[in-house]
């Protein structure tokens, strides 16, 4: 129990680190070797976010816990929209002023509904996965082909600002990313163990575990790079950051995790979680699309998705321990 919790109180921070130093070397490398800032930010800052994630859910999967495979990448997306945007909106009103981000929140209502849609007979199968990954393609071949329309939008600019404030040098880009992506599945590896050996001795299921513990550690990228795209008044970037990451989780990290290991889903989590993920999903929709005038996450809507990720975690953590 005690090595169990040093792995994920030292595998969480060296996971975020190594994801960073992984997605910063990356965006560089394309950088330097032409890929536009739209692209970069789109496919890289805005799904590299993901990187823990999606390496603690492959891990996971060839483990066959694939509770927490499923839990870490549902759980993120819930994190992300309620605990993130929550205390994000709290500290500053989060303004909708992107066509981009108009355009991507609907797209990520429909891939949520369809990923529960896909849960229903309570089993991810292979076939379940490869559709999701068919439909992450789809997405990412839409992203570049409006990227070369050359379309322009206040999120095309902000990612460039971000890009070209940072010095550029190939060889250090290109030993961080391989340093950054070793040590990512090094320290997925450690923090499922401690997971798993966690969710073990407690006698709880690997899903809470992977809902709550997991999915909280890895939001942190998505919450550090909001709260610093919002203090710079960059709004649209810092939606961005939560609605690339969650399309990233639903499609690709399900999908790939479903590939490697096909899985049974209780129907608690199909009834409580994924529902609860779609409650948030149409909540911010409607919160950011705005039904008169302009759309905007105020403060009041950020303490309502702050307090209800508080009362599901209170519910899912006193629940399991007490079944």
């Amino acid at each position: 129990m005690l090595l169990a919790s040093v792995a994920i109180i030292l595998g969480l921070p060296l996971l975020l680190w190594s994801a960073d130093k992984f997605v910063g070397g990356a965006a560089s490398v394309a950088r330097q070797f032409g890929l536009s800032p739209l692209l970069i930010g789109m496919l890289i800052i805005g799904f590299g976010t993901s990187a823990p994630e999606i390496i603690v859910s492959v891990i996971a999967a060839l483990e066959g816990s694939s509770g927490i495979a499923l839990g870490n990448a549902f759980g993120s997306n819930i994190a992300n929209i309620a605990l993130i945007l929550g205390i994000t909106a709290l500290i500053s009103p989060i303004a909708v002023r992107s066509e981009i981000i108009r355009k991507e929140l609907p797209i990520l209502l429909g891939l949520t509904f369809f990923a529960a849609w896909q849960l229903l007979d309570a089993n991810l199968s292979k076939d379940d996965a490869f559709s999701l990954l068919g439909l992450f393609i789809l997405l990412i071949s839409w992203s570049i082909w409006t990227g070369l329309r050359g379309d322009k939008d206040a999120l095309a600019e902000e990612f460039g600002e971000e890009l070209n404030s940072k010095p550029a040098n190939l060889k250090a880009d290109t030993l961080w990313l391989i340093v950054g992506l070793i040590l990512l599945i090094i320290s997925s590896r450690i923090l499922v163990w401690g997971a798993v050996e966690i969710a073990t001795f407690f006698g709880v299921s690997d899903v809470v575990i992977g809902l709550t513990v997991i999915a909280i550690g890895t939001s942190l990228p998505e919450l550090a790079s909001s709260l610093v795209a919002v203090k710079k008044g960059e709004h649209d970037m810092a939606l961005g950051n939560v609605i690339g990451s969650n399309m990233f989780n639903t499609l690709a990290v399900v999908g790939i995790a479903g590939v490697i290991h096909p899985m049974q889903v209780d129907s608690s989590f199909l009834y409580r979680d994924t529902l609860f993920m779609l409650i948030l999903s149409v909540a911010l929709f409607v919160f950011c699309i705005g039904l008169k005038g302009p759309g905007r996450l105020n403060r009041l809507e950020g303490g309502v998705f702050l307090l209800a990720y508080i009362g599901y975690t209170y519910y899912l953590v006193t629940s399991a321990f007490i079944a």
